[in-house]
């Protein structure tokens, strides 16, 4: 579950500021745009649509910007080529792995280039191996790409990615000591 800055949910009372933009103030409409604009969301359910290819996957949030096809085109395929899926561009998902799955779904998220990424749970369907690769390739676009990426888990192996950690109990948000840096491999 994203938090009400991701601006999917609206706060029942307060005011929420994302970069310095009140969101509380937002028509819904406008909340989509900026949404598109600023957030890459990745699910724990991978969210993609069956029936499309993971290049059109990829391509569904660039088809509410003003980009061209051949832009269009452009970005996608950097996005699958960072996540190492440039030779299963043309696969449905129900032909992916599920470690595949959640690159197509992170390539998704970055296609914008956002400047935030929220992850929910993104390894919390794959087994070892397919999780490993994906905090690593978050950890790559943390580090290589400077993205903010905000990542929701359960899972200390998970946490131990991140260079910031909170913990959430009970309604209540409490930092923990930092965490030291770690060696990412690629």
């Amino acid at each position: 579950m994203f938090p009400p800055g991701a601006g999917i949910d609206r706060p029942t009372q307060g005011e929420v500021e994302v970069m310095g933009t009140q969101l509380t103030r937002m028509t819904e409409s406008q909340l989509a745009v900026w949404r598109n604009a600023h957030i890459g969301y990745i699910f724990q359910t991978f969210n993609l649509v069956p029936v499309l290819t993971a290049f059109e996957n990829v391509e569904l949030p660039l088809l509410l910007t003003k980009l061209s096809k051949a832009e269009r085109r452009k970005n996608v395929e950097t996005a699958l080529d960072l996540v190492g899926l440039s030779d299963r561009m043309h696969h449905q998902p129900k032909q992916l792995s599920g470690g595949q799955e959640q690159r197509v779904a992170i390539a998704r998220a970055i296609v914008t280039d956002p400047d935030l990424i929220l992850a929910d749970e993104p390894t919390g369907n794959l087994d070892a191996r397919s999780g490993e690769e994906i905090l690593n390739i978050l950890a790559t676009l943390n580090s290589e790409m400077e993205k903010t990426i905000m990542l929701v888990t359960h899972d200390p192996h998970a946490a131990s990615f991140a260079s910031e950690q909170m913990h959430l109990e009970k309604g209540v948000m409490t930092e923990l000591e930092p965490v030291a840096t770690r060696q990412v491999s690629v």
